[in-house]
């Protein structure tokens, strides 16, 4: 199998730290091992805080409402809030140094911590890093936040606790959250094969996982030249600058921007030049403010040295492969990081060449030993596609590396399935991992506005596991990515649903299959034709009102294939029951249109990077195996009513 990798991001010294690196503030609700219930009723946060609880009453969204910001308060976090309270309704949102008449929202400082005490709300002390405090009561807001991050993310949970509303008056419950994030780095990586996405997508997948509480992008796409094949050679000024927009972007949604570098197709460990044009690149990337570097080393050979000069330092075999990696990234560690370390560099990351799995080897001891003690390793979990992750696993992985573990998960890429979308859920990853990693990274698919159905429930995992419910997760991002329209959602659940199975969801379509099995089991036609023509007629409704118009771009020829196997799917329907009452006719008629119709669904193809042409799946094992199941069945009748026919024009047998 060929393998999807490449590197990560970090921004929080913590995840260097023993191994458990995170875990509930002392004494803070929820610590249990549960959480306080939501407020009856009260508007979902994504993702599900530590601890959320009604307070009493309600706060009333005023015509002015007035912003007290701390003398630190974050800016990004100040325009959430702004724009989140005019989507509430509020005519006028200002800043002042003091209350105002109506609605008053104090963001950070004396004031915050003042309005968090006199609501019964405990307030930032003890919470780590990125942890936040929230309480809406009394005719007041206050959200604090343990840093800037944390305020921001304070914000996006009050985004998500006001109504929309086009005038004033508004109520809002009243409630306290208190938050943190189960494991510091979460985010994505793009380290897929295939087209790298668009600036403009980059950017909006910025602004996605900012709302979602993911901190960390690492930019890595494996077919950007500049990253591999032309490691050594400088971005054209035209590249950088868009690079540097996107770090700017990133920056301002609380989110950090990694830069990841792959020179293992052609570097020379042990060669000063290549130390020199590795650095140089980073200092390139560094002067438009990145502060987060790695050093992918997977998907090359390292039976096979790019120079003699390292087979003559390092020997043979994947012991001393390992020892000339670590040579060259404990330069970068000391001639790089170190010495940009007052400017704000994160510690360095790496991808090891085997990065999936947790078997000892020389290799692996190689980077164990000689490894700086404080670059992340990342791994894939065991397997390329892990189906399952669990802690013990972790805890080996940690062993057998000796280093931190950042996970590179390789859901929901599709590289090695472009016939394929998968909008399935984040799923098989054990309760307590993300305490016992650096963080999580999720490696998308090539089309970047498909990926958030899982993303969202990556983010809901990442920051908060214990309460995660893969389910109830994917349902929330189809609600948030239709808009809240419910025929929208509608047509989205029954298109995800024909796009759910993966290595980490084995179950393809589960509720179309489960229609399918009733129906066999001796339910109503009616009850699964509801459902077949919810397949059909998704596609239109997405292309008419899904909000997100890149989803519909990126998933094109997969609607076009979904309204076609639901058209047919619909059709071998009407056969089998004209088929079981009789109507031989229409019957007949019906399975004489099947062939074009399936000809058809299976015609529409998904055109890669280089132009080759491959068809694409809809509720593969599902729709199809229906369709083929009711022309056998109908095949089946005709034979034997031919055969009966044949006896009776023949007389009685003979003895």
């Amino acid at each position: 199998m060929h393998r999807t990798r490449t590197a990560a991001t970090a921004a929080l010294a913590l995840a260097l730290a023993v191994v458990p690196l995170t875990g509930p503030p002392a004494g803070a609700a929820g610590s249990g091992g549960g959480r306080d219930r939501p407020p009856a009723a009260g508007p979902a946060i994504t993702p599900a805080p530590q601890s959320v609880r009604a307070l009493g009453g309600r706060v009333t969204v005023t015509p002015t409402v007035t912003v007290v910001a701390g003398p630190k308060a974050d800016g990004p976090a100040l325009e959430v809030v702004e724009r989140s309270l005019k989507r509430a309704g509020a005519d006028r949102v200002v800043r002042a140094g003091k209350a105002g008449r109506g609605l008053t929202v104090y963001v950070d400082g004396a004031g915050a911590a003042r309005t968090l005490a006199d609501l019964g709300a405990r307030g930032t002390a003890g919470l780590p890093a990125e942890g936040y405090a929230l309480a809406v009561g009394g005719g007041r807001i206050a959200l604090a936040g343990a840093d800037a991050t944390g305020t921001y993310y304070a914000a996006q949970s009050l985004r998500q606790l006001l109504p929309h509303r086009d005038r004033p008056g508004a109520r809002v419950r009243a409630t306290a959250v208190r938050d943190w994030p189960a494991t510091p780095l979460r985010g994505v990586i793009e380290g897929f094969y295939g087209t790298p996405w668009s600036h403009a997508a980059r950017l909006d997948q910025l602004d996605f996982y900012g709302a979602h509480k993911m901190n960390t992008y690492v930019y890595s796409p494996k077919d950007d030249p500049y990253l591999r094949e032309k490691w050594r050679s400088p971005y054209p000024a035209d590249q950088l600058a868009r690079l540097g927009e996107l770090v700017d972007r990133a920056r301002a949604r609380h989110v950090e921007f990694s830069y990841a570098l792959s020179p293992g197709l052609s570097v020379c460990y042990s060669s000063d030049a290549d130390l020199k044009a590795l650095t140089g690149k980073f200092q390139a990337l560094w002067d438009i403010g990145v502060r987060t570097f790695a050093v992918p080393l997977d998907d090359i050979s390292y039976t096979d040295w790019n120079c003699a000069a390292d087979k003559e330092r390092f020997g043979t075999g994947g012991g001393a492969a390992g020892a000339a990696q670590a040579y060259l990234l404990n330069r970068v560690n000391r001639e790089f990081i170190a010495t940009h370390r007052d400017g704000g560099a994160q510690p360095l990351q790496m991808v090891p060449t085997e990065y999936y799995d947790v078997r000892p080897s020389p290799y692996k001891e190689a980077l164990r030993t000689r490894l700086d003690a404080d670059v992340l390793v990342e791994w894939t979990g065991v397997g390329v596609i892990a189906p399952v992750m669990t802690v013990a696993q972790a805890e080996a992985a940690r062993q057998v590396f000796g280093h931190p573990i950042l996970t590179w998960d390789n859901y929901p890429v599709n590289d090695y399935v472009t016939d394929r979308l998968l909008l399935g859920p984040f799923s098989g990853r054990e309760k307590g991992l993300p305490g016992r990693l650096a963080g999580i990274t999720a490696n998308p698919m090539i089309q970047p506005a498909a990926s958030k159905i899982a993303l969202f429930t990556v983010a809901d995992y990442a920051w908060n596991d214990r309460a995660y419910d893969a389910r109830a997760s994917w349902a929330a991002a189809l609600k948030e990515i239709s808009g809240g329209a419910p025929r929208t959602e509608r047509a989205l659940r029954a298109f995800a649903d024909a796009h759910y199975g993966s290595a980490l969801n084995p179950q393809q379509s589960p509720e179309l299959a489960a229609a399918v099995r009733r129906f066999q089991d001796g339910g109503s036609a009616e009850r699964l034709d509801r459902a077949l023509r919810g397949l059909q007629h998704a596609p239109e409704v997405l292309r008419a009102s899904l909000p997100d118009r890149g989803f519909i771009a990126d998933s094109g020829p997969w609607l076009d294939a979904t309204a076609d196997w639901g058209r047919a799917a619909r059709t071998a329907l009407r056969m089998v029951q004209a088929s079981r009452t009789g109507d031989d006719a229409t019957a007949q008629r019906l399975r004489e249109r099947l062939p074009a119709l399936v000809e058809t669904a299976t015609s529409h193809v998904y055109v890669d990077m280089n132009g080759k042409r491959v068809p694409v799946l809809v509720a593969k094992g599902v729709v199809d195996t229906f369709v083929a199941d009711a022309i056998a069945e109908h095949d089946g009748q005709e034979h034997g009513t031919a055969a009966r026919q044949d006896r009776t024009r023949s007389g009685p047998a003979r003895r």
